[in-house]
């Protein structure tokens, strides 16, 4: 079960099964991106493309007819139509057609009646129609999925397309287990299932065991997105933006014209395979040692004194320019990254946030916010997340002071966008009629704080949060998922431990989670474990991802007035 390797799998049978010969890949806004994420534009070179061209581009390359044109696109109603245009006056040679998802036939009868001049000479439908981030993560790139606490229509047929055809490029035919109290899970749940049963002859597979699908929902852990990160890859998404493995850097100061976007991939750099989940101490020392290496080949590189000596440096030059280029990227990013965390007091604010996602001590945390709150340092965002993460932690504690803590922000000029997030967060992840606190699980849990060391400034983060997926999935592992929580969709039950397990978090994922199922593994040789979003959250985007699922819905968290607060304070 890897999904890289899935979707690498039909780019490269796509381009095989068009033959020798020059090729032209025609994609739209999502395929680009699905390709791009596992192939570089050299790689693809190599398979004889020498061109790429978008179908919904306003402009589009002159006829080539000399070359052979593979499409590769999702099949909307849109696509279609274009595609139609495109076979009625053909700009290349032949058309090799391969559509990301199941096609329906009138589709394809329709294209067949506008292929006038006979040109296409393949017509498939290859599964790829989700972004494979990495072997065991994937996500479908929907920013904000619901409104009013409900599914978007478009975003509901996307999130059953895109998990279908994960099914289908893993060749699995699961079982569906959905989260009982969320509408959205159970709304999902019975459309696959009903996917799964029209196209039922798609998904006769041999499988060794029954794979399990479980449908989750983001409300139910609010508090794994609102945490700053402190693994190399998941900080430079909370810090930076990783947008389809690309980071944009140009607003860095002094930044040199080819480092103002770079590519963070782990199919394409080796370093960053290997260190993607370091802490930030950590990355500091494998940078300090990485710097090290460099500066003793540039030494080496330096002394061409003889016909040998330059012999070597021309045939170990390109692995040194690729060295430098690793090197200068991330010295770079971690460079930015050590930047902000200094310059916006991130490790006291950090420290603040694992306290208040893991331990109960209500009147200390409360004055350290405020402190904070009163520090110039700290950016507007970390001041609403730590108000946010109180407001989840205290709502039903009877002394809170939520209301007290949002005046401070106002007074502090916080944008009415991060203030209004205080109360919307908890009618989102309905705190008021939660029978379970999210917190209680881990505060009776002996706390162990993980020191970070090996990078000057940091010296006090603490790690002690856990999201609640790794202890939902190593429950179902177990074989002890209750089944009345995580209800199975029909009525199969199954007796045996799962071996393939796909995840999928409806509302997005992160960077922590994924973490958490890299490392379950690892420690579980026997199951393979898949984790999938609508998006890969940072703060930012789950802010998004909160207002607008808000939209039109009814607020159920009611602040206390002013006088009732009054009252209590004088009590």
């Amino acid at each position: 079960m890897n999904v890289i390797t899935a979707v690498k799998y039909y780019v490269a049978k796509m381009t095989e099964e068009s033959g020798p010969g020059m090729k032209v890949l025609l994609m739209d806004k999502q395929t680009t991106s699905i390709i791009s994420l596992v192939y570089s534009q050299s790689e693809i070179l190599m398979k004889e493309v020498y061109l790429f061209d978008r179908l919904d581009a306003a402009v589009r390359n002159e006829g080539l007819k000399h070359l052979k044109c593979i499409v590769f696109i999702r099949p909307t109603e849109e696509n279609v139509r274009l595609l139609c245009n495109e076979l009625r006056y053909p700009k290349y040679g032949v058309y090799y057609i391969y559509f990301s998802n199941i096609i329906p036939k009138t589709d394809i009868k329709l294209l067949a009646e506008n292929d006038e001049q006979e040109v296409v000479r393949e017509v498939h439908e290859f599964y790829a129609d989700y972004l494979a981030i990495s072997p065991h993560l994937f996500s479908l790139g929907i920013s904000t999925c619901s409104r009013g606490l409900n599914w978007e229509p478009a975003h509901l047929q996307r999130t059953v397309q895109g998990i279908t055809a994960v099914l289908l490029s893993l060749k699995k035919c699961p079982l569906i287990r959905f989260q009982s109290s969320s509408d959205m899970c159970k709304h999902l749940a019975e459309k696959i299932r009903y996917v799964l049963t029209q196209e039922s002859n798609s998904f006769e597979f041999r499988q060794e065991s029954n794979p399990i699908l479980l449908i989750l929902d983001r409300r139910d852990d609010p508090v794994t997105p609102l945490l700053n990160q402190w693994t190399y890859q998941a900080m430079v998404h909370e810090l930076l933006t990783i947008n389809n493995n690309r980071v944009d850097l140009s607003n860095v100061k002094g930044i040199s014209k080819e480092l103002k976007e770079v590519v963070l991939s782990a199919q394409h750099d080796e370093f960053y395979a290997q260190n993607l989940y370091l802490n930030f101490g950590e990355i500091g020392q494998v940078i300090k040692d990485l710097m090290e290496e460099f500066q003793k080949k540039a030494k080496k590189h330096q002394k061409v004194e003889s016909i040998a000596d330059m012999k070597n440096f021309v045939e170990t030059y390109p692995l040194f320019k690729k060295m430098s280029g690793t090197v200068a990227k991330h010295v770079t990013v971690v460079g930015e990254l050590s930047n902000l965390v200094g310059t916006y007091n991130l490790l006291e604010v950090s420290e603040l946030e694992q306290e208040l996602s893991c331990q109960s001590e209500h009147s200390t945390q409360l004055q350290k916010i405020k402190k904070l709150i009163n520090d110039s340092r700290v950016r507007d965002i970390d001041a609403t997340r730590l108000v946010m993460l109180y407001a989840l932690h205290y709502a039903k504690h009877t002394n809170n002071d939520i209301a007290g803590l949002c005046s401070m922000l106002k007074k502090r000029d916080v944008p009415e966008k991060y203030t209004k997030l205080v109360y919307s967060i908890l009618d989102y992840s309905g705190i008021s009629t939660k029978q379970i606190n999210l917190f209680d699980r881990e505060a009776v849990a002996k706390i162990t704080k993980k020191l970070f060391k090996g990078l000057n400034g940091v010296d006090n983060i603490y790690t002690q949060h856990t999201p609640l997926l790794a202890e939902t999935i190593e429950d179902l592992i177990k074989g002890k998922l209750n089944v009345q929580t995580f209800p199975y969709l029909g009525n199969t039950v199954l007796t045996k431990k799962p071996q393939d397990i796909i995840i999928f978090m409806i509302g997005g994922t992160t960077y922590e989670e994924s973490l958490a199922v890299n490392n379950l593994n690892k420690q579980n040789p026997g199951t393979r474990i898949i984790l999938g979003g609508t998006t890969i959250h940072n703060f930012e985007s789950f802010c998004d991802e909160i207002q607008s699922a808000m939209v039109g819905a009814i607020a159920r968290y009611r602040p206390r007035s002013v006088r009732e607060r009054n009252e209590r304070d004088h009590d």
